[in-house]
């Protein structure tokens, strides 16, 4: 996987660019990733309801579950679907609408210094071996463009929102990511 610096985005996946999003502040460095986990409808996976939802146009009707989040103006950079397919939504240099209040180490605000990473899946059900390898390439691409990223500023969206968020979930091995990541790393 490479990072296109002129566009800032990954050459490897499916640009479907999101209107959720806006500059960082200035000179806030990229520091944290936040692993998300999403699924639309709930529990089911592979359609176009994550693009629709990430670019506001998510019918409100299609599903009883829409008509709760077809207004929400979110985003995420990066989905890594289950099969493997990454779909950018956001420029890295630019902030996206993933984690909503949050803190992390006594930094509010995360969105400003973060790049949010969805998984398509739920927190019960196994994430898929290949969204563990693409997860730790994307990983290793980002560490190696953004200076302020290390292994140890990989986080949950459980771990920078904990009384509002349980995402990726205890389906999601850590352990696992941090040896397939020991291992391409």
């Amino acid at each position: 996987m490479r990072i296109d610096p002129s566009r800032d985005y990954l050459l490897d996946a499916r640009q479907v660019p999101s209107p959720n999003c806006d500059d960082r502040p200035d000179g806030c460095e990229i520091s944290l990733l936040v692993v998300h986990g999403i699924s639309l409808p709930p529990g089911q996976y592979g359609g176009s309801e994550i693009d629709r939802f990430f670019t506001n146009t998510l019918d409100a009707g299609a599903h009883p579950y829409f008509a709760q989040i077809a207004d929400l103006k979110v985003s995420s950079h990066l989905l890594v679907r289950r099969d493997g397919e990454v779909v950018q939504y956001v420029p890295f240099r630019k902030r996206a609408w993933h984690a909503g209040e949050s803190n992390y180490q006594g930094r509010v605000a995360c969105n400003d210094f973060s790049i949010g990473i969805e998984l398509e899946g739920l927190d019960d059900v196994p994430y898929t071996d290949v969204q563990y390898e693409v997860l730790a390439a994307v990983v290793k691409v980002l560490m190696g463009t953004f200076t302020g990223l290390s292994a140890n500023c990989l986080v949950g969206h459980c771990d920078i929102a904990p009384q509002r968020k349980t995402d990726p979930g205890l389906a999601f091995d850590w352990q696992r990511l941090q040896q397939i990541m020991t291992d391409v790393l």
